[in-house]
C-alpha cells in the first residue's frame, strides 16, 4: 500500500456531548476524549494536518445552539493545535462547507475520523468520503454513540457503535484503535480494510459453528 496522505478530522467534540442533552455513552467519554487528544497530538507531531469541526444550530434549538455553553468545543480540543476549523450545520462535514476544497488544496487522500456521533456525523462523513473517492480511517475508541428508541425500535449505544463499526470496516473505512493508528502514522503505513463478501462469509461461518455447537449441546 502507498503511504497515505492523511488529515485527522475531529468531529463535533463539543460540550453538548458531555454536559448537554446528548451525553455520549459508548465508548465512555472518559476513554474517547483522551484518545482524541492523543490522536491530535500524534498527528501534529507527524506533520499531519488537523481539522476541527464544530456543529451549529440556530439560537433556541435544543442542541448545539450557537453561542451557548454546550455549543463550545471541549476545552481539551479547543486548546490543541489545529490547522483548519469548519463550522457546519449538516451531518456530513462535506455539506455546505469548504471541506472538499481544503482536502484538495492540501493533497489529502485519506481522512482519519474521530469525534461524535458514530451514527450521525461520523457515519455521514465516512459514507460521503467513500463516494467522493477518499480513503478513510475511523478510530473506534476515539468516537462514540448515544442510544436511541423510537417507533422503529431501540438500540443501546454499544449496539449502535459496534454494528456501525463492523459496517464501516466492510467497505467504507479502516476501523482501528487509537494506539494502532498512532503506530501506523509513525510508520507511514496504511491500515487495511476488509470487504463485503469476506465479512459476510465469516458471519455465515460463525452462525453455522454456533448452530453446530448448539446441536451438540442439546
Amino acid at each position: 500500500m502507498a503511504t497515505p496522505r492523511r488529515a485527522l478530522v475531529v468531529i463535533d467534540v463539543q460540550k453538548e456531548y458531555f454536559i448537554g442533552n446528548l451525553p455520549v455513552e459508548y465508548p465512555p467519554v472518559e476513554q474517547t476524549l483522551p484518545n482524541i487528544a492523543r490522536a491530535m497530538d500524534a498527528a501534529h507531531a507527524a506533520g499531519i494536518p488537523v481539522l476541527v469541526v464544530q456543529h451549529s444550530t440556530p439560537p433556541g434549538t435544543p442542541v448545539f445552539a450557537k453561542g451557548t455553553t454546550t455549543w463550545a468545543l471541549h476545552d481539551e480540543i479547543g486548546r490543541r493545535h489545529r490547522d483548519h476549523h469548519i463550522e457546519k450545520g449538516w451531518p456530513s462535514v462535506f455539506t455546505q462547507t469548504d471541506f472538499a476544497d481544503w482536502l484538495k488544496a492540501n493533497e489529502i487522500d485519506t481522512i482519519a475520523v474521530t469525534g461524535y456521533m458514530t451514527q450521525n456525523c461520523v457515519a455521514s462523513t465516512l459514507f460521503e468520503a467513500f463516494h467522493r473517492g477518499y480513503a478513510a480511517e475511523v478510530l473506534k475508541d476515539a468516537t462514540g454513540a448515544v442510544p436511541y428508541a423510537n417507533a422503529a425500535g431501540s438500540a443501546t449505544a454499544e449496539e449502535v457503535h459496534r454494528v456501525l463499526n463492523v459496517i464501516f470496516h466492510s467497505r467504507f473505512a479502516s476501523v482501528t484503535a487509537t494506539d494502532d493508528w498512532i503506530a501506523a502514522v509513525q510508520a507511514e503505513r496504511a491500515i487495511p480494510m476488509d470487504n463485503i463478501p469476506a465479512s459476510n462469509l465469516r458471519a455465515r461461518q460463525l452462525a453455522r459453528s454456533a448452530g453446530t455447537a448448539a446441536t451438540k449441546a442439546a
